[in-house]
This record gives structure tokens, C-alpha cells and sequence, in this order.
């Protein structure tokens, strides 16, 4: 076997760790990790061909996949009704079992963003849900207050997201070489869950993230192919929910559910990494590109309608189920008042996605749970989804789709505050092992921070005048902003943490939002600071 673990901490791994769920990732390495690292060479060279002028838009190559008619199997029992998801990471078991006991009709169990991929946590996070499909999850906190799965509800569905194809393991080598985390965190999942969970009437179900185009979802087809036949399972009982959260995949929507083909079942609306996606493409193509503040960017603005309603027209069109994007607020049980009014955002925020025509939608705590199903409840009554809802109306342009400059908003001061602090802060954390992190109210994940620290590297770019103080952004009031933001926090933070933590994070994010070169992903340089 060609395939090493490099950890210190091997404390319970062994189950997990076996002989025979290491082999399927090893074999996984060598028969897809070549096309995996040709299709990262090939989204670089695409973004320099835009960075030279090059338009995005529609693919000639594939407009017979867009005008000719072809639908995905319709979506399997368990995934048939979708309307209320509830995100969040997969270990630690609290939150785990936390979200099999919210009421959700699907949990998106999380390695990928709302995870920060310590060992301990992907070993862990695979345990949980190998765990949780045998029905036998609990955890014991220190103070002896128990957990465990209730009996009197129906469970969620478990649709799990990998890492996406641009993350490395460097706990597991093959060959000397560090294996892909998605295709880690696949392979240990499928081994261990497939056949429990085929068994309890549901299947291995995923979320696929960060895709830019369609041949990267004929990537993970042809995993899911070889994994089926490998592993005895029925054909097309693994079925993936793709988020388009890139500005490339927005143009490729019909293309990506026909490379899945009977694996597709539906594609989501990933708001917060779709508008990193957007700063991150376009950064250096002027000043019609810029981003207002993030709190001025809501799912009205005309860039984000335009990506929603093709979402919708899309999904319909081909027989799969369209889920809403994240509401990611967290109720403050000691303001009654604020969250009050943050519930009835929520509310307007789920009506206006069930009005459009969505099978569902996402939130991140179990209280806002019974708020998204009363909405969907409304709108869908018995039925599980509105999958008969066709939007023949709405014709989307790729100008629509590149509108950013309509949106309004304006760059302010406050704003460069709070993506500073909250880039820190979450970063900070990541560092400390959590991915799902509440930050003034909002559960916050790894988007938060890259449209943060990308949101300060273009403005810096572009010279921009910050609207509240009519101060210009450079690199010298970033630094003098970063290093107030970084003092507020560490009046917070106790000594030993901010400086095992925040600092590394506040070196890092100075570092980025600086430098000359933009870096694709902060979570691939902030994973070399990980334990």
C-alpha cells in the first residue's frame, strides 16, 4: 500500500482508519487525482483569459445541452421533500446530533466550509455520521449532560459536502503526495455509510461545492460511477445537489445536471461564496465590478435575481429541486426584541425564495427551523416540492448575470471595519479548530472571510474612496484600521488565545489583503498554520 497517514494523534482513528477504507482512497487518488489537478490548471488559465479581456458567458460548445430537452430522474423518497434544510459541521457531536433533532426535513452535514479540517475533526466529523447512520450517536458533555438521537421525530435526511477540488490532506500521502480532501473525505464517508444508509431507506448523498464548470462535475460523475461499481452499490444510488457558488458554473447550470446525469438531483444557491466568487473573478476589471459593503448586498440586487431566477427555470426545466440559500442568523435568547426583527428578515427573506419557485431553503440554528417550514408550508402545502412550477418568463442575459454595477451600496469606512474584524475573528477561530462560528448575530463560515479580506485586496486596487469619511483606501489606513479592529478584539480574547490564534490570523489577513498577487482561497495558506 502506497498510502501513509502523518499524524501525531492516532487516538480512535483505526476504525475509521482501516485497511480497506485507506485502499478505496488510495485507488480513488490513482484513478481520478490526475484529472482533478488538470482541471484546477484549467480554472487558472480560464481567469487569465478573463483577466486579458476575455467575456464570460453562455458556452457555444454546449448549446445543444441547453436547447434540447433531457431531465434527471426524479429525486429518490428521502429526497423528494427538501424544504427546510438546516446546515452546520459534522463534528463536534453536539451540534451533530443538535441538527438531527432540529425538525429539518435535511441536514447538510458539513466538511467543507463550516468545518476547519483538523484531523481530529475529518477523522471525527466521519465518525459522527457513520454514527449517526446506525442510529447510535450520543455525546456526554463534562459536566455530564447527555445527548443523543430522539426517537419521537423523523430524522433529517443526511446530505453530506466534501471539500472541494482545489483543498489538499496533508494528513494522508499517496505516493509522497498529498491526497485530494474531497476525495478523502468521499471515500472515507462512502465506505463507512453507504450501505447503512441504503439500508435505512435514505443513501449517500452529497452536496458538491465550488464548482466552476461542467467537466468538473463530469469528474465527480465518473467518481460516483467507479465508487457504485467498486463498492457493489445500486447504480445512481449516490445523487448530489451542486452548488452554484461560482460566477463560471451561473453559465453552465444545464451542462453541470447533464454530467451527473442519473447521480443529479438538484442545485443550490450558494449566495455568500457566489458574491466571493464574483469579487474574486473580476477583481482587477474596473470599477463597475466593485462590491458595495456586504450588508448592502441583498438577494434583490440585480446580479443575484438574475442567478436565482435561471437557478429556478433551470432546475425545473430538467426535473431537479431548487434549494434556497442560507439564512444565517442566530437568535439572541437575551434580546427578545432584535431577534424579533431578525425572524421576520427571515421570514421575507424565505417568502420571497418560495415565491420564486424553490423547493426549499437553507437555515444555520434549529430555531429558525419551524420559521422556513411555515413559509414552504404556505406555498407547498401536501406537496414535496413545486417541481411542476416552470418559469417559461424568465429569460436571464449574461450582462444580467454581470450586472454588479447596478446593484447600489457604497464602500465605506464601516464597512472596511467590519471585513477586517470579522476576517480576523473568523479566521482566529478557524485556526482553533471551528468552522461555524457566530459573529454579531450571523453564523459565519469560511465565505465570510474570503469576501472580507477580497472585498479590501480590490478596493485597495482600485484606489476607492470610502463613502462615510471620504478617506481613500491604502495600504497605510488599512493597516492603521486592521491594527485598531485586531486591539478590539484582543480586549475580548484572553491572552493565551490571542496569541496562539488571532495573531497568526492577523498576520495572515495583512498579508493577503496586501499583497500584490491575490491569493485564490485563504483557507490554503491558513491550512499550513493548522495543527
Amino acid at each position: 500500500m502506497t498510502i501513509e497517514i502523518v499524524s501525531a494523534d492516532r487516538a480512535d482513528d483505526d476504525e475509521i482508519l482501516t485497511g480497506e477504507a485507506l485502499a478505496f482512497v488510495e485507488e480513488l487518488h490513482h484513478r481520478f487525482d490526475a484529472r482533478r489537478r488538470e482541471l484546477l490548471a484549467a480554472r487558472a488559465e480560464r481567469r487569465r483569459r478573463i483577466a486579458r479581456g476575455e467575456p464570460l458567458d453562455f458556452l457555444a460548445e454546449t448549446r445543444d445541452v441547453r436547447e434540447s430537452e433531457w431531465r434527471v430522474p426524479p429525486p429518490p423518497e428521502a429526497l423528494a421533500d427538501r424544504r427546510v434544510e438546516i446546515t452546520g459541521p459534522a463534528m463536534p457531536a453536539k451540534m451533530a446530533i443538535n441538527a438531527l433533532n432540529s425538525g429539518a426535513r435535511v441536514w447538510l452535514a458539513d466538511l467543507e466550509d463550516a468545518s476547519s479540517p483538523t484531523w481530529e475533526n475529518v477523522v471525527g466529523s466521519v465518525r459522527n455520521l457513520r454514527d449517526a447512520a446506525r442510529g447510535t450517536l450520543a455525546w456526554t458533555s463534562p459536566e455530564g449532560k447527555e445527548y443523543a438521537l430522539r426517537d419521537d421525530i423523523r430524522r433529517p435526511t443526511v446530505v453530506t459536502r466534501p471539500r472541494g477540488w482545489h483543498l489538499p490532506e496533508k494528513h494522508v500521502l499517496v505516493d509522497g503526495e498529498r491526497a485530494s480532501g474531497s476525495l478523502v473525505d468521499f471515500g472515507l464517508h462512502l465506505h463507512h455509510t453507504a450501505r447503512l444508509l441504503i439500508e435505512g431507506g435514505a443513501g449517500p448523498f452529497y452536496y458538491l461545492p465550488k464548482l466552476e464548470g461542467h467537466l468538473e462535475a463530469r469528474l465527480w460523475n465518473d467518481v460516483f460511477a467507479f465508487s457504485e461499481e467498486r463498492m457493489a452499490l445500486p447504480a445512481g444510488s449516490i445523487r448530489a445537489t451542486v452548488l452554484i457558488e461560482t460566477i463560471p458554473a451561473a453559465f453552465e447550470m444545464d451542462e453541470i445536471l447533464y454530467e451527473l446525469r442519473d447521480h443529479a438531483s438538484g442545485l443550490n444557491a450558494g449566495r455568500w461564496d457566489y458574491l466571493f466568487s464574483i469579487i474574486k473573478v473580476f477583481r482587477d476589471a474596473g470599477p463597475e465590478f466593485i462590491v458595495p459593503d456586504r450588508a448592502s448586498v441583498s438577494m434583490t440586487a440585480p446580479f443575484m435575481r438574475a442567478y436565482t431566477e435561471l437557478l429556478v427555470k433551470t432546475c425545473h426545466r430538467r426535473g431537479a429541486v431548487a434549494m434556497g440559500g442560507m439564512a444565517a442568523f442566530v437568535p439572541n435568547r437575551a434580546d427578545p426584541e432584535a431577534t424579533a426583527v431578525a425572524f421576520e428578515k427571515v421570514r421575507a427573506d424565505k417568502t420571497r425564495e418560495a415565491g420564486d419557485g424553490f423547493d426549499g431553503s437553507w437555515v444555520a440554528h434549529p430555531d429558525l427551523v419551524p420559521v422556513c417550514r411555515e413559509v414552504f408550508d404556505d406555498v407547498l402545502g401536501e406537496r414535496p416540492n413545486q417541481l411542476d412550477r416552470q418559469r417559461p418568463e424568465v429569460e436571464v442575459t449574461a450582462a444580467e448575470l454581470l450586472d454588479v454595477a447596478s446593484t447600489g451600496g457604497a464602500v465605506t469606512e464601516a464597512g472596511l471595519r467590519t471585513n477586517l474584524s470579522v476576517g480576523v475573528a473568523y479566521t482566529a477561530a478557524w485556526l482553533a479548530g471551528s468552522g461555524a462560528v457566530a459573529l454579531h448575530s450571523l453564523m459565519e463560515d469560511a465565505a465570510t472571510a474570503e469576501i472580507s479580506r477580497s472585498q479590501v485586496w480590490q478596493q485597495l486596487q482600485h484606489d476607492v474612496v470610502l463613502a462615510d469619511t471620504g478617506r481613500a483606501m491604502t495600504p497605510g489606513l488599512v493597516r492603521e484600521v486592521l491594527d485598531e479592529e485586531v486591539a478590539l478584539l484582543a480586549a475580548d480574547v484572553p491572552p493565551d488565545r490571542f496569541s496562539q490564534y488571532y495573531e497568526p490570523a492577523a498576520r495572515l489577513v495583512a498579508d493577503l489583503v496586501l499583497a500584490d498577487d491575490y491569493v485564490d482561497f485563504l483557507t490554503l495558506p491558513a491550512y499550513e498554520l493548522l495543527a
